[in-house]
């Protein structure tokens, strides 16, 4: 009777498991990529079905853009949201210290190649993403490689080294850039500028003021993360002005 009761208790067990929906997992990653070792973590979301295509956002850390900065970002920004939303989740660490808006933005495109292999990514494009360095990070990499991203998300952050060429290469993806009202590194004026170039040129471009926020903004964070995903969502919807869509 109790060898009954046992294979019973274990086949129960089995179709509990079998019925659970997959847990989203965050994984780290090594991957060798222009002779440089890159260190990243994928957080995958709820339910992650390797033959499924989902959106995805390549995240930048802010200041070292260490391995810190990423649990940081995710933990802070990313993670929960895009669990719940189906997103994945691309974090690097920039390799050998070297920050992704200088000589670290050499692994790419190589590095967006590789994860495009690894992974299922609808219209193998990403959103870019990321606070402080990695708010510039973002700008800079999408505007040397345009073709991979649909949008590019600031908080803050603006383009390094500005040209008229590099603001016109991210011209096709909506822009979206947060500052804190008291940030105390003051790049409000070359955000505001630039946001208001992107969209004399027909650019979804949005530029946001955070009220009583200085330069980590908590306005963007836990559950008001949420806002940054909108902004992802509201790309789907395409970033390029009515007016401009007309002509």
């Amino acid at each position: 009777m109790s060898t009954r009761v046992s294979f019973i208790a274990a086949l129960l067990g089995c179709l509990i498991c079998v019925a659970a929906p997959l847990r989203a997992e965050v994984l780290d990653k090594t991957k060798k990529v222009g002779g440089r070792t890159v260190q990243y973590k994928v957080a995958l979301p709820n339910g992650y079905d390797p033959a499924k295509a989902y959106p995805a956002i390549l995240a930048f850390g802010g200041g070292p853009q260490t391995m810190n900065t990423v649990d940081g970002i995710l933990m802070r920004n990313f993670r929960a949201e895009a669990e719940k939303r189906g997103y994945i989740v691309i974090a690097p660490a920039a390799p050998g210290g070297e920050l992704f808006f200088e000589d670290g933005a050499r692994i790419f495109p190589d590095f967006l190649k590789a994860i495009l292999a690894d992974y299922k990514i609808e219209g193998g494009k990403f959103h870019i993403a990321g606070p402080s360095n990695g708010g510039i990070a973002a700008f800079h990499v999408a505007a040397a490689n345009p073709q991979y991203f649909l949008s590019v998300t600031a908080f803050p952050g603006y383009m390094w080294q500005p040209s008229t060429a590099k603001l016109q290469a991210i011209s096709n993806m909506c822009v979206f850039m947060y500052v804190g009202e008291l940030d105390e590194y003051m790049w409000h004026g070359e955000m505001k500028q630039e946001a208001e170039y992107l969209r004399s040129k027909g650019t979804v471009a949005r530029y946001s003021v955070e009220q009583g926020q200085p330069h980590r903004l908590d306005t963007l964070a836990g559950a008001n993360a949420s806002r940054l995903f909108d902004g992802f969502e509201e790309a789907k919807k395409g970033c390029r002005t009515e007016s401009t869509a007309r002509r």
